[in-house]
């Protein structure tokens, strides 16, 4: 399966009344994946047919859905489904989430035994989901050659370059890592900072994405109150679209295969103006340095 240099993640692409019409667009201007957010159930498999549907050629990819919201069989019997009708564009992205989730779900956290349980289940169904056509939401070392072992990858949330560096190095040559890029396209500092702010707090308020960023390099003080320039000028990309070209190319250096970019912007519904200035990333453009 091949998900191409960059692409787009984005929750406005689970809207049934725009999803259709703004994936057809992304997938006209040449963006090798189309990612949604999964974490907050629902139906995913219904939503990634819709885009299915309307595109040719860009993959669709889950980014992520919770194992503890959908059972294995039913997710495999799903793929195998889409897989029939739509050939090999469908990618799941699938993650642990946290305890909370384990606990609502009646099962017990512990992140490592669950997603080898649930990879298993996909192995061992009817039509098993072939491991290149998954990818695991992998923060931690161990979680991360787990991914290796058993899925295309890794597809981690709210890393800098420097994180994808040591996936890199953790992962070796073959597996795929596709960080996720918050970005802003907004050359107003404190304008972009507000925008994500607004967006991040949520997430950066959350334990497990907490320690991740701990771990990272950052501290609690950069996790208070939303989170610090230093921590918002990290993990997401703001400013002009050959700015953001760069933070893409910084992932690429360093060991990225694909980058997902998530448009965020102070608007409700789909941010098809920004995704239109940064098309020309989906073409190799709009960077600053020479590819010599």
């Amino acid at each position: 399966m091949h998900i191409g240099r960059i692409g787009i993640w984005s929750p406005e692409l689970r809207d049934p009344g725009q999803a259709e019409e703004a994936a057809a667009e992304l997938d006209r201007q040449g963006w090798g994946a189309l990612w949604i957010p999964g974490l907050g159930g629902g139906d995913i498999l219904g939503d990634a047919e819709r885009l299915l549907r309307a595109t040719d050629d860009a993959v669709v990819a889950t980014g992520v859905f919770s194992i503890w919201r959908h059972p294995a069989d039913e997710m495999a019997a799903g793929h195998a489904r889409l897989r029939k009708t739509y050939g090999h564009r469908l990618l799941f992205g699938l993650g642990v989430s946290d305890a909370e989730a384990a606990r609502a779900a009646g099962g017990t956290y512990r992140p490592l035994a669950a997603m080898n349980a649930y990879l298993d289940r996909f192995d061992q169904a009817p039509e098993p989901v072939p491991p290149g056509e998954r990818i695991v939401a992998a923060m931690g070392p161990k979680l991360t050659e787990l991914a290796a072992r058993r899925s295309a990858g890794t597809h981690p949330f709210l890393v800098t370059p420097g994180f994808t560096a040591t996936a890199r190095s953790l992962l070796g040559t073959g597996p795929l890592l596709a960080p996720y890029q918050a970005v802003v396209v907004d050359d107003d500092a404190g304008r972009a900072r507000t925008t994500a702010r607004r967006f991040l707090a949520t997430f950066i308020a959350m334990d497990h994405y907490a320690q991740s960023l701990l771990r990272q390099g950052f501290t609690e003080a950069d996790l208070a109150d939303g989170g610090s320039d230093r921590l918002i000028d990290a993990v997401v990309a703001w400013g002009d679209v050959a700015t953001i070209g760069e933070r893409v190319r910084a992932h690429h250096d360093v060991g990225a295969d694909h980058v997902a970019l998530h448009v965020i912007t102070d608007r409700p519904g789909p941010p098809r103006a920004e995704w239109r200035a940064l098309a020309p990333l989906a073409r190799g453009r709009c960077s600053r340095r020479s590819d010599a």
